[in-house]
């Protein structure tokens, strides 16, 4: 089977390395692709929202399934356009989609099926909106409406950085349309957890659960990102807990997109705030997250091609899906700036082969002249794995250390909190 792979970061680097291992599949194509996906797959030129020249290269090599990484091309409806070619492709289609692509979308659909979240508002005008916050004060969540890159949430602790969040989405209009719109959410306290299901309709297969890192500096310092770093499994969380979110959250709103008429078909990304009151929704995404796929898929003992394959068709209950015992940590690499503007075509040295416990995933790479160059803000997703969380964060953080470019920088804490609570249980 030959498999086209939609995008060019760390997560498509991921599901590629993952597809490669397949007996079934023959040859992985990755449009456009990077630098280190260049290494295993064939990359080839297109954008991911050139929905047409996608289609006619899966025409022309007979590419018997397409899997869709980022966001912008499944809300853009690419699963639509192939389907209506009669073109195998996973992804859930534009109008499930919509579950990532408005926050209004989500959190309506949340209220009316009684799945757990935080109180909130949605605004269009920004005087209303304004005045909502102040009377509701701070602590207090803004969120851009629409897709901003996992960089349109601001956790606001007073008043004026509420305000400030407001003016740049509403008025300055940083995420581009994104914010025209945005909600405002009950500040919820507790500690964060993802979790990844396959879902196919009302059949849903949770994976293993992990935790991101957002904030660009330690202890969860400054301002969001893309994501900074993961870790799997999630150590500190009980197994009840996860139990209890795949109950009341995750097969819940499977359940919710089908009785919408917009039954959900791919990846669905469940971001959690595990209160005290239990786990709630913080935020869906339509697709693996990323950095998570870095952890979550190299504990896949199961083969992905066969999952995909299965969901495509229809048979994603016949699949039974099995994990690896160990534990992996994620460590992004990310250049000087980020997330702010960043300078690109620094030469990255250091780069190890991967090895079966040692694995480094580009996200924003280009190869020039022979070299290896940054080309995005998050640059790399140096991952390990470990018979346990402390010896994966060891030596995830020993590769980090052998990989230079200037003005590198990343958090030397990722895992930190679970590994501070497992010392805790100790004593």
């Amino acid at each position: 089977m030959k498999v086209l792979v939609v995008g060019g970061g760390g997560r498509e680097h991921a599901l590629v390395w993952k597809l490669v291992q397949s007996p079934n599949v023959s040859r992985v194509y990755c449009a456009p692709g990077n630098a280190g996906i260049a290494q295993m797959a064939e990359c080839i030129s297109i954008g991911v929202n050139d929905f047409a020249a996608l289609a006619e290269f899966v025409k022309k090599e007979k590419i018997e399934l397409t899997v869709v990484g980022p966001e912008d091309p499944l809300l853009g409806g690419i699963v639509d356009f192939f389907e209506e070619q009669g073109l195998k492709i996973f992804g859930p289609k534009k109008e499930a989609a919509l579950l990532e692509g408005s926050k209004t979308f989500a959190k309506d659909l949340m209220k009316k099926y009684r799945i757990p979240t935080g109180a909130y508002r949605s605004f269009t005008e920004y005087e209303a909106a304004l005045a909502y916050v102040r009377e509701q004060g701070a602590p207090i969540v803004i969120k851009a409406d629409g897709l901003a890159a996992g960089k349109g949430v601001t956790v606001a602790f007073t008043p004026e950085e509420a305000e400030q969040a407001l003016r740049s989405m509403m008025v300055d209009d940083v995420f581009a349309g994104a914010g025209s719109r945005v909600v405002i959410e009950e500040y919820l306290a507790g500690e964060e957890m993802t979790l990844l299901s396959f879902v196919d309709g009302e059949t849903v297969i949770p994976m293993v659960p992990s935790q991101d890192h957002k904030p660009v500096f330690n202890d969860d310092k400054g301002p969001n990102t893309g994501g900074m770093g993961t870790y799997s499994p999630v150590p500190h969380m009980d197994n009840s807990i996860v139990q209890e979110a795949i109950r009341t959250i995750v097969m819940p709103t499977a359940k919710a997109m089908v009785a919408e008429g917009r039954p959900f078909r791919g990846i669905l990304y469940t971001g959690l705030m595990i209160t005290d009151k239990g786990p709630k929704v913080i935020e869906y995404n339509a697709r693996f997250g990323d950095p998570e796929t870095q952890v979550i898929l190299p504990r896949l003992a199961s083969d992905l091609a066969d999952i995909f394959l299965a969901a495509v068709e229809g048979r994603l209950a016949e699949c039974r899906v099995e994990w690896k015992q160990e534990a992996a940590v994620c460590v992004i690499m990310a250049s000087e700036g980020y997330p702010g503007s960043y300078p690109k075509g620094r030469e990255i040295t250091g780069l190890p082969a991967n090895t079966a416990d040692t694995l480094v995933f580009h996200a924003g790479t280009a190869e020039e002249g022979g070299r290896i160059v940054t080309s995005g803000g998050r640059v790399l997703g140096v991952t390990a794995l470990g018979d346990d969380l402390r010896e994966a964060q060891r030596k995830a953080y020993e590769t980090v250390g052998r990989i230079s470019f200037e003005g590198a920088h990343y958090r030397t804490d990722i895992g930190a909190k679970a590994l501070r609570q497992a010392e805790k249980n100790i004593k």
